[in-house]
Order: C-alpha cells, then structure tokens, then sequence
C-alpha cells in the first residue's frame, strides 16, 4: 500500500521535519528494516552499460565517498546477484533494469510512470532505481541521495516509491553569476535544483560574457555597474527624474565572463538533467545594448538609457549580432527575451512619435520571433504588455517626485494581441497573484483562451487555488526569480523559502500549507546550508563538542529581560545535530560586560542565541551596493585571541540569528539561514526558541582567549530608517574541539643475533 508521504512526517524540537524525500512523492510507503551502506555494497551495471548508465553509477559513488567516505565499486553483471547488497539504477532500457523489474513483477515503462518518472525499491539486500526514460533514473537518483542523507551515510530507509512530475516546466530564473561566484552557481545546480527535481534555469546574461563582434557592449556593461555601484544607487533616472527600469547591473557582478566560462555552464547544467534558457532583455532592459550605443535609445539623453527605439532598423542589427554570438555558444532551444515594464515617456523619440505605441511593440515582437525562429529557436517573453488589465489601456500617467508630468506605453488591445502576437510565444505570466491589484486567475485564463502556453514567473508559495490554476491546459509549470547577485549569501538569505517551496508545488501533488512550510523548510536547512557552502562545519565532521561555562543568559542591553519570556527557559543540556549545549541554572538575563573565556584552539565556537525581538530582512535588490546590511546588523561578537587579535563576527537578522518567540508565530518566509532552531522552553506546546550558529575559526593554531557580545545602537536599513532597539540573548556557546593525535613511538634498538 503506497501512503503519502506527508504521513511520514517525523517530530523534531517542536518543527515539521522534512520528508525523507523532498519534494515529497506521489506514492510512497515505508517497508520494514534497512538498507545497510558499507563498502561491501556494489553498484551493478551491465557488461554492455551505456554512458548514462556508467553516468549515474559515478555520480553515486562519487557523491558517497566525498560526503561519507565510503567507497564502493562498480560490477559488471549480467543479472543481479543472487546473494550480496547491491544497488542497480538505469532507464527501462537498461537490460538489468528489465530483467529484475520483471521477476519482481513491477511496472515501469515510458508509458508508467510517465515522462521523468521513476520507481525506486530500497530493501534490505537490493537498491533499485527504475526509470521510465534517463530523466527519471536520474530524478530516482536524487530521491535516494536524500534518503541516503536522512541515513546519515550509514544506511537506507526501506521504502517502496513510484514517483512522476505534476509539471514539465520547473525552473529557476536568475543573474550570470560573475567568476568569484560561478563555483556556487555550479553547486547549486547541483545540489540543490537537481536535488530537489528542477529542469530549467533561466539566466539573464546581458553583456556579461564576452562579445567578440561588438566589445564596446562589454566595456560600458562594466562602466555602467561601476559607476552604479560607487555613486550608491540601484538604478539612474530619466533626464526629468522618470522612474526608469531597474538595471541589472549586477549580472556577472558587474564584470565579463569568457565564452569557454558560458559554455562550460551549460554543460555542466546539462549533464545535470537542466535545460539552460538565455535570458536577453530586448525593447526594455536594454541597459546593455545602448551604454555605448545611444544614438539607438528612444531617450538617448538619459544617464543610461534602458529602451531602444523600435523604429530604428540599427536596433535590431546589434539585438539580432548579440543573439548570435549567444546562440554559437550556448545552442539553446528557448531564448527568453524580456519585453517587461515598458517605461519610456511616450511622445520623446523622433522617430516614434506620433505613431500607436501598440503596434510598434507587436512589430517589435514579431521582428524578434521571426529572427529566432529562422534559427530553429522558440520565443519567450514576459507577458504584461499584452494584457490591458496589468499595464494598463493606451497610456499611463506617471509624475515625478518634482512633479514633472509624462504619459508611458500601457498594453495591447485584446484585438491586437490575437492578430499580431504569435501564440507559439511562451508567455512568462508574473501577474498570477490573485492579491495584487491587476492580477489574478483571469489573466491566466485570458493567455489560454488566446492560444499562449504559460508557465508562472516570479513563482512564489503564496499562489492560491493553485490545484484547478496549475491543471488547466497551457500551465506548463513556473519559475521563481533571483533579481539579485547569484551568490550564497544572497540565495541563503532571502530565497530558500521561495526555492523550496516552488519545488513542492512543481512535481509533487503534496502541497504542505505556508506554516507547515515553513517549518519543512527550516528543518531542511543544515542540508541545503552545506551543498550550498560546499563545506561542512568541524561539528557536522564529527569533531568533539566542549560546552563552555555560560553562568546566566547573557544580552546586549538590559531590554531583553523585559522581552524574552525567561522563566519558560529550561536549564541543563540541549542538542542541535552534533551540538550540545549547556543551559544555565538562572532563568535571568545578565547584560554582558565581561569576555566569555574560551582558552583554547577551537575549530569552531557554537553560540546558542536569540533576538529579544523580530527585526528585518529586506530583499537584496534593494541596496546592490552592499547585501549584507539589506539584513539588519543587531550586533556582533568580538573573538579576541590570545595575541590581541580580534575576529568581528555580525549578528543579522534571517542570516544567522531570529527572534525568540519565532517557534510560536512567525511570518512563514522568515527563516534562519546560518542558524538551527533549538526549543528550550520548559513546556511541550510553548517553545522558546534560540538558534544554534556554527563560527568557523579562521585562525587554526591560535589561541582563543575569550568572546565578548556586543549590541548595535543605530543601524540604518536599506531605507535609511534607524532600527527600533533590540538585543541579542546569548544563551550558551560551545566549542568543537581540536583533534588529537597519538605521540610519536620511541624507535627501538634491536640487537642482531648471531647464528650458532
């Protein structure tokens, strides 16, 4: 009997923890007993195995010796043997594969489970992945990586699987990264997209690699991102002050990739089951375009024009030079190619004045696909211009702060949608949010009536009715969006919850509600914190634990005790995953004034802590010019070594540290990303809970001497407001040891014995 997997749901300090797979399952039931791992377990393959079998056999060995040290082998087989553990993945094409499901009298065919679907069988003596085609061997592949990790590397959970998307279209939209962090990007392909069963990323590439045909693209790119970021702004502004579009200046951070580094991205993502989709910004966002080419800008008098004139023939000849140069390098079956956000004061460019705005943009657009589609690839394109309901009738009046006047294009007629719009266009719809004014279902149910596939762009948890929207013919899935710098700090603070949550909602039909989320979504942290890293901390490596004297909870300032409900604190011994803590026996809060000592070489201090109260984590698209402090800096801790060396480690909201009372309400996309929830609240059902954070010692060999805790006192956010006062509430630090190691033996005098 298959169960869903919902019901397999474990407790664990008072969360959801996550599925043993995630996202969870369309069947699945739990056998009796386990799968032991050691280095005893083969993984078979058949004499004449295929590249993708011998594919998917390396990424599993791979993946268990660099996560778990253990190192196993392939066998070549002709049948799966009849004594012995072992573990047997592949596609219905694979003959051991049909050999075994058919004694085992089990049903996998293109046909059942379906497209990308999969059985996976864990038993006691046999690990079967059973595939309908390759991308369900390989998405098997990833829920038995996950069942692996709940096994700690020791063994599998039996279980019984049989497993299919509910849609084909599960993407990720985000920026180039630039070459500092292309090694995340690579990760988190992955460990995370392909983990988690993703299939299409969309990058924004605008002139961030190298444009051998027109250079200039590149060097204002650069320009243009310099001058942004070192004059503290986001975006520039029209002449007048217009609200222009936003840039994207911090594409390839600012800088310029290498084809080979563009290519090799593609590769990587491919052999990763993940179709890349190049997103090229064109009409609007076309920042890239036109920092060295104004005389093709409608308002080529702006700071950094972002829409080029469409009446202009030169436009589209150095549009159409950088598809190409992307296209050589990239060969890929979609181009997406922008068309949002149309913020041009009509009535400015010579050449379009006078003319229906309308019907220059569906010309615009058939230019476009028509180029696209001589080269054998399909159109994508945000759709808010061919909806009136979202961007309005004819045009729309904008005023400045000053309070100058000017009108913008608003959409197409109904009328002109259906006759000039091609409708093999796959229309990204960002406007499905049924609370936003402007948005909603209908609009969705407009594009199909017109003939548009559509996936959901900006895709975020919080869609409603999503089981009738997400059935309706033409929803070929959705992709949420970073609209910020592809890096860890930026996808660890601000996106998981979005990126997780999507996952669900993309290939399961098991859809847990926002605060159950929530919760899933916090337990799974530790994992998705260390594929995202790419490093584990010294506690996760098994390194000894020290808990340090902490004689009273310790706070930044005297408010806390008037916020943190003290007397539900326990006292005695607390864990988080390797981490345990010793609670003082005071339930008070002492302000910190003195240095914790420490007196040792410790690989990590673990500090067990809490906000008094909640605080703010604002999206890092709103300050580019510095990410970190888009999370409120509440304070720091000083690690002072024994040389008088002093190590700052910040303390920001939603990045390391939440507030105490979060375990009871909570926003559900508030999240801790460096930190662990720990309940050490005295009552079962009324948690107080603290978040256990891991600080890597930079300094290995060096003497720490002590920690002391410090508050902030006038912390502007991102919208230059001071921050209401709060506190840190230190309630234990731990240490992780450094490892020892057996002295050296004495060597010993041997004395030659002569024979007699």
């Amino acid at each position: 009997m298959f169960l869903p997997a919902a019901l397999l749901l474990l407790p664990s300090v008072g969360l959801a923890a996550a599925p043993l797979i995630y996202p969870e399952p369309q069947q699945m039931s739990i056998a009796g007993g386990r799968f032991e791992l050691d280095e005893k377990v083969s993984v078979v393959i058949p004499q004449a195995a295929s590249d993708r079998d011998l594919s998917l056999a390396g990424f599993l060995i791979a993946e268990l010796s660099d996560r778990y040290g253990l190192a196993l082998q392939t066998e070549r087989v002709t049948a799966v043997p009849a004594s012995g553990r072992v573990i047997l993945m592949g596609s219905v094409e694979n003959p051991l594969i049909r050999k075994y499901c058919a004694r085992q009298n089990l049903t996998v065919s293109r046909d059942s489970p379906g497209p990308e679907g999969y059985v996976l069988h864990v038993g006691e003596r046999v690990v079967l992945v059973a595939g309908s085609d390759d991308q369900g061997a390989f998405y098997g592949v990833q829920s038995l990586r996950q069942l692996v990790e709940r096994g700690q590397g020791r063994s599998i959970q039996a279980v019984q699987v049989r497993d299919w998307p509910h849609k084909s279209f599960r993407g990720i939209k985000l920026y180039l990264p630039g070459r500092e962090n292309f090694a995340f990007l690579k990760r988190f392909l992955r460990d995370f997209m392909a983990l988690y069963k993703y299939n299409k990323l969309i990058v924004e590439l605008n002139a961030a690699m190298r444009l051998d045909r027109h250079p200039e693209l590149n060097t204002g790119w650069a320009e243009m991102a310099k001058d942004l970021i070192y004059s503290r702004r986001d975006r520039s502004t029209g002449p007048n002050g217009e609200y222009q579009d936003s840039t994207h200046h911090d594409t390839g951070d600012g800088g310029i990739l290498e084809k080979a580094e563009v290519a090799d991205l593609v590769r990587w993502a491919t052999e990763y089951n993940i179709e890349v989709i190049p997103e090229l910004p064109s009409l609007t966002h076309s920042y890239y375009l036109l920092t060295s080419h104004r005389e093709l800008a409608e308002m080529p008098d702006a700071e950094w024009p972002d829409t080029y004139c469409p009446s202009n023939p030169k436009s589209y000849e150095l549009l159409f030079d950088v598809f190409d140069e992307y296209i050589d390098v990239m060969k890929p079956k979609l181009i997406h190619v922008g068309h949002d956000e149309w913020r041009m004061p009509w009535g400015v460019c010579p050449k379009c004045k006078g003319k229906d705005h309308r019907e220059l943009y569906a010309q615009d657009v058939i230019k476009i696909h028509s180029y696209l589609a001589r080269k054998g690839v399909r159109t994508a394109m945000w759709g808010d211009h061919l909806l009136e309901a979202v961007a309005g009738p004819m045009l729309v009046d904008r005023k400045t702060r000053a309070g100058y006047k000017y009108r913008i294009p608003g959409g197409l007629t109904p009328d002109q949608v259906q006759k000039l719009i091609p409708k093999d266009i796959l229309v990204f719809n960002w406007f499905w949010n049924d609370s936003e004014r402007g948005s909603g279902e209908t609009n969705e149910e407009t594009l199909g009536k017109w003939g548009f596939e559509q996936v959901y762009g900006n895709f975020t948890p919080e869609i409603r009715n999503y089981g009738r929207r997400s059935g309706r013919s033409g929803i070929l899935g959705g992709a949420p969006s970073a609209w910020i710098a592809t890096t860890e700090f930026n996808f660890g603070k601000d996106l998981i919850y979005d990126f997780a949550g999507c996952a669900s909602l993309l290939w399961s039909k098991h859809w847990p509600e926002a605060e159950q989320l929530s919760r899933i979504v916090q337990n799974m942290m530790p994992q998705i914190r260390r594929n995202l890293s790419g490093r584990a901390t010294p506690s996760e490596d098994g390194e000894v634990v020290r808990m340090l004297p902490v004689l009273s909870l310790q706070a930044s300032s005297a408010k806390a005790a008037e916020a943190v409900d003290t007397a539900q604190v326990k006292s005695g011994r607390v864990a988080s995953g390797r981490a345990t803590f010793e609670l003082p026996g005071k339930s008070m809060v002492a302000q910190a004034s003195d240095g914790i000592p420490v007196g040792e070489d410790a690989s990590s201090l673990i500090f067990l802590h809490a906000l008094a109260k909640p605080a703010s984590n604002e999206p890092g698209h709103r300050y580019i010019y510095n990410f970190p402090d888009t999370a409120d800096l509440l304070g720091w801790y000083e690690v002072v070594y024994d040389d008088g060396f002093v190590e700052i480690v910040p303390v920001r909201y939603g990045e390391n540290i939440l507030e105490w009372s979060w375990g009871r309400r909570h926003q559900p996309s508030t999240y801790c990303y460096r930190a662990d929830p720990v309940d050490i609240g005295r009552a079962a059902g009324n948690p107080v809970t603290f978040f256990a954070f891991e600080w890597i010692n930079p300094r290995f060999g060096k003497t720490i001497r002590e920690v002391r805790l410090k508050g902030t006192t006038g912390f502007r956010n991102t919208r230059g407001r001071v921050i209401p006062d709060n506190s840190i509430v230190l309630a234990a630090i731990s240490s992780t040891k450094k490892r020892g190691y057996p002295e050296p033996v004495k060597a010993r005098t041997y004395v030659r014995q002569e024979s007699p």
